[in-house]
Formats: C-alpha cells, sequence, structure tokens
C-alpha cells in the first residue's frame, strides 16, 4: 500500500528542526521528570493498599464491558463519584478515563452556536482540541493577563465562557483565580478550571483551597499525577452531569472505566488526607530548591520549576550534561511552546533529596551563567 507522501515530508521537517517526537522507555535514574509529586508511584504502603482491593475479588481484574450508558456503569462508579463530589464539596462528579477525555468531553458539548469560550493562551491541548469539537467561537487572552480578558469580555456578545488551569504546566505558575472569577460574575460568564497539577500537591486544588468551588461552572481533576493512577473526573452541578451524559460523545461512546481503578481512585483520596507530611516535604524541596537562587520564572511554591537558558545551545548542553549524571529532566521545545522560549521543565517531588537538588542546581548553573 502506498502511503500519503506528506507524511514522509512532514516528519522529515520535523526532524530538520529538531522538532522529532520519538518514544523511550522511562529511565532509571534521578527524577526531576514525571510527574509524580507526591512519590505515590514508589510509595510501598500506597502500593500494598491497591493489592489489598483485588484481595478475593478477581471480577475486579477485567474491564468494564460497555459504556456506562450500556453495560458499564457500576455500583462501585458511582459511589466513587459521589464520594469524589463530596470530598470537593461540588453537587456531582463525572469520572473519565483521562483529563485529556474530560476535557474532549466538557468544551465539545457546552458551547454551542454564537457562544464563546474564551481560554487563556497556554491552557492544555485538549481544550483547545474540545473547543474545535463545539460549534462555539474560540479566543485566546494573554497569559494570565487579567486586563486582557476583561477587554475582550467587554467586546464579546451572546454567552460566554471562561478557561484557565490553576497550576499551569509549562511556566509552574499560578492562574490569578479570585480575581478571574470575580470579572467573570461581572461580565456573568462562567469560569472552568483545569485542576490537573494543582490537585493533590494543593489537597482538593486551589478552587477548594481559595473557596471558589460554588463560583465557578466547572473543575476537571485528573489522577495521572500526584494521584499516580489514571483517569479524570468533571466536578459541578448535577445538572451538568446530567447534561454530558447527554450530549457529550466521548462520554456517551466510550467504554467505562474498570472498577479497579475507580476503586484505587478513592483509595488515593484517603490515603494523601491520610498523610499530610507528603504535601509538606513536597514544599519544603520546593524551597529548598529555590533557596539556591535559580533563575526561575516559576513560582515559588509550585513543584514545576522552569528554567531558560541564554540559548538553545545552552539548554541542549545543561540537558546532556544532566542526562550523563543519571539526572532526567524535560527540555520543552518548539512547537511545544513559540521559538525562542524553549526552556528546562524540571518538576520536584516530595521524595527527591537534597543532595540530589543540590546536584540538580551545580549543572543547571554551568550553563545559566548569562542570567
Amino acid at each position: 500500500m502506498k502511503l500519503p507522501d506528506h507524511w514522509s515530508n512532514d516528519l522529515s521537517k520535523r526532524q530538520h528542526r529538531g522538532e522529532y517526537r520519538s518514544l523511550s522507555l522511562s529511565a532509571i535514574g534521578i527524577d526531576f521528570l514525571s510527574n509524580d509529586y507526591l512519590g505515590l508511584a514508589q510509595n510501598i504502603k500506597f502500593q500494598r493498599d491497591l493489592l489489598q482491593l483485588l484481595h478475593g475479588d478477581s471480577r475486579l481484574l477485567t474491564g468494564a464491558t460497555g459504556s456506562r450508558l450500556l453495560s458499564g456503569n457500576s455500583l462501585h462508579c458511582t459511589q466513587t463519584e459521589y464520594f469524589i463530589a463530596q470530598k470537593h464539596q461540588v453537587e456531582s462528579a463525572t469520572l473519565f478515563p483521562s483529563g485529556y477525555k474530560a476535557n474532549l468531553a466538557l468544551f465539545s458539548c457546552i458551547a454551542g452556536r454564537n457562544h464563546t469560550i474564551l481560554v487563556d493562551e497556554y491552557i492544555h491541548r485538549s481544550v483547545h482540541d474540545g473547543c474545535r469539537l463545539s460549534y462555539a467561537k474560540k479566543k485566546k487572552f494573554k497569559h494570565n493577563d487579567v486586563s486582557h480578558l476583561e477587554d475582550l469580555l467587554s467586546k464579546t456578545k451572546g454567552r460566554v465562557f471562561i478557561a484557565v488551569e490553576s497550576l499551569y504546566s509549562m511556566d509552574g505558575d499560578f492562574a490569578p483565580l479570585v480575581e478571574i472569577v470575580t470579572l467573570a460574575e461581572k461580565y456573568s460568564a462562567w469560569v472552568i478550571v483545569d485542576e490537573a497539577h494543582a490537585i493533590g500537591v494543593f489537597n482538593r486544588g486551589l478552587v477548594n483551597e481559595y473557596g471558589l468551588q460554588d463560583r465557578v461552572l466547572a473543575r476537571v481533576v485528573t489522577y495521572g499525577k500526584a494521584f499516580a493512577l489514571q483517569g479524570a473526573a468533571v466536578l459541578g452541578s448535577s445538572t451538568l452531569k446530567n447534561y454530558l451524559i447527554n450530549f457529550a460523545s466521548p462520554f456517551i461512546y466510550s467504554t467505562a472505566m474498570p472498577d479497579f481503578q475507580i476503586l484505587c481512585i478513592e483509595e488515593a483520596y484517603q490515603f494523601i488526607e491520610q498523610h499530610p507530611s507528603l504535601r509538606k516535604d513536597l514544599q519544603h524541596n520546593i524551597q529548598y530548591f529555590r533557596q539556591h537562587s535559580v533563575h526561575s520564572l516559576s513560582d515559588d511554591k509550585s513543584p514545576i520549576q522552569v528554567v531558560q537558558f541564554p540559548s538553545l545551545d545552552h539548554l541542549h548542553q545543561a540537558v546532556g550534561a544532566l542526562k550523563e549524571e543519571g539526572i532526567y529532566t524535560c527540555a520543552i521545545r518548539a512547537p511545544t511552546v513559540e521559538v525562542g522560549y524553549e526552556r528546562l521543565r524540571i518538576t520536584l517531588h516530595q521524595f527527591n533529596s537534597a543532595s540530589e537538588i543540590d546536584q540538580l542546581v551545580s549543572i543547571i548553573k554551568n550553563y545559566q551563567h548569562e542570567y
């Protein structure tokens, strides 16, 4: 079979620009790369608790056999959704297999023709893709720029939704949630908050931390990062849940999550609640990193610390030097970020030691000296 010619051409162009992606096995070394913020993925006590869930019930090992609207709904699922809703102080929670699918479902159906979705320019790709599946108009506002957002709100007619992340993974900074929600109320707009990187790190997420749970339309919380699992939930009113069930294609036409995965989510909530020292240890490591006065673009409480270098060559050299010492980080390049804004993304964890952080910083400073 002859393949489309443009596939090879597109791949060659990406290789030429140094933007080619490929798969590799997870490296064994010092982890400043993964989203395992609280260390649950390697926590033996947590792993044993999950294993105990399987004891005596081999049915948990198999899949749901259908969508939630067919054979895939279960008592475990409905009970866990109620549990999640109670934890986040909302009327309802709706589970999805991933944060990507949750955003795809939510944004593809909540807005229609003559509606507008205003998105922070740094919002996750899944939100953009969800907007593309809707009939709504999408406009970007400058990152965390409340003045620009208000300017767009004042000029936009009809129903308006505002989409932000509480903690941004590309810059490691926080959205000014209180200001955005207050502004939305002034213009009768609705706010949706993606809390993928905040949940767990900041207990139930920053919406709960700020007491905004009754002032936002919806939240997306995900379980593949600090919870070290898989899946996501859309939080909101019971009407929102019913709307998703009736109009969100990714919900209607997808096989439901397996019960074991669902039960693990409930277990993780309880484990994190019972071990507050995990969050305290993480914040201690973040502050220890910041004490080294590395030039970082990120907030001083964020587990994501973004470091830029004088040039792309300096970035590549730093990544290579770190890798030689068995230290794994993430170089963020175009097209994920704009050309000229490439950076090193450092993810700090509860389990990183002081000596590991010292070694990381020492190497970075060798290549960041012009800042």
